[in-house]
This record gives structure tokens, C-alpha cells and sequence, in this order.
């Protein structure tokens, strides 16, 4: 494994031991055992190895995340939502860390207009991909809904983290959140 490679691995473990505001550049070279001045010079900076290791674990992430087993043909597609949002707080006990992290660099985000882009491309590659997985919905021919359908998705792991991060014990089951979007469903039926 090359140095490019070690500081990858180095960064991903310095995120998840002591997250993004706290990771300094030699604990990045420590955990990667590499020279110090090799993430200059294959990332340019502690910043950029640290974005690209977020970006990296948190790709990993949704794709564990949307990963569903094989389905019979009789499936409905009503339950992979609601199956998504099981692993989306299981996910909450087993990656903690990584979603710790993850917040923390949206908040850097405001201060970094290349850590905001990123993310911002990746949120909108992560819309169409649920919209695709989770309804069928085809993001080349049906553009505005996909990415309708794909945003309400993305609110809903986001304020699923945020309440899992903060108070566990009160926060929602996949079960209360399928439940509380039917509702929503039949309100927005009967206003419409």
C-alpha cells in the first residue's frame, strides 16, 4: 500500500477515533505512518485528505445503507422505504462516529466553499439514487420528480441523525416514521 493509500485509511480511522474539528495533521501521519509531509503532497492539505476520507466513508456508508437483501418478485415497493429506515437507525449504534464526523463537517462546510461543494455534489448524486433504488424512479426521464422524492429522503436520514445523535431514547423508529409519513400522505391527498 502506497502513501496516497495509507493516509486514506489514516484519515477514515482519525475520523471515527477522534472525528474532523479534533484531527490534526500529525495524528493523520501517525495513524497512517507516513511521513507528515506526504499529505501535502498527495492532497494538497489535512483539509482536502479529510473531506476526501469523509466523502469516501460516507459513500460507503449509503451504499450499506440502501443495500437491501435479494427481494421476492411479490415485494412491494411500499416496504423498501420503511426497510431503508431500519438500517438508517441501525446505522445510528453501529456507525456513530461516522455520523458524528459527518456533522461536523457540514459545519465546517459554512466556512469552506470546496468542502461545500462536495458535499453539495454528493447530496445531489445521493438524491437520485434513492428516488431510483427505493420508488423506481428513473432520474434521466423523470428529473424534477426524482429529485423531489430523493430530497424528502435525504431530510429524512438527516433529521433521523440529528434526533438519534441527541436523544436515542425518544427518537423515532422505522415503524413511527412509515407511520408518520402515511399520515402526511393522506393529509397532502385529502388538501390536494
Amino acid at each position: 500500500m502506497g502513501h496516497r493509500e495509507q493516509l486514506m485509511a489514516g484519515a477514515k480511522q482519525c475520523l471515527e477515533e477522534r472525528g474532523y474539528a479534533r484531527t490534526t495533521s500529525r495524528d493523520i501521519a501517525a495513524a497512517a505512518k507516513a511521513p507528515l509531509g506526504t499529505i501535502n503532497y498527495h492532497y494538497g492539505s489535512k483539509e482536502a485528505l479529510l473531506n476526501a476520507a469523509l466523502l469516501e466513508t460516507l459513500r460507503e456508508w449509503g451504499d450499506k445503507v440502501l443495500a437491501r437483501p435479494e427481494e421476492s418478485p411479490e415485494s412491494q415497493t411500499v416496504a423498501r422505504p420503511e426497510a431503508l429506515w431500519a438500517r438508517v437507525i441501525e446505522s445510528q449504534v453501529t456507525d456513530r462516529p461516522l455520523l458524528v464526523a459527518s456533522t461536523e463537517a457540514l459545519v465546517q462546510a459554512e466556512r469552506s466553499p470546496e468542502i461545500r461543494q462536495q458535499i453539495a455534489d454528493a447530496f445531489e448524486q445521493s438524491r437520485t439514487e434513492m428516488a431510483a433504488d427505493l420508488h423506481g424512479i428513473d432520474g434521466v426521464k423523470n428529473v424534477e420528480l426524482a429529485r423531489a422524492v430523493g430530497s424528502v429522503h435525504m431530510a429524512l436520514v438527516a433529521g433521523l441523525t440529528q434526533q438519534w445523535l441527541i436523544d436515542p431514547e425518544r427518537a423515532p423508529s422505522a415503524p413511527e416514521v412509515a407511520a408518520g409519513l402515511r399520515a402526511i400522505a393522506q393529509t397532502l391527498d385529502a388538501d390536494s
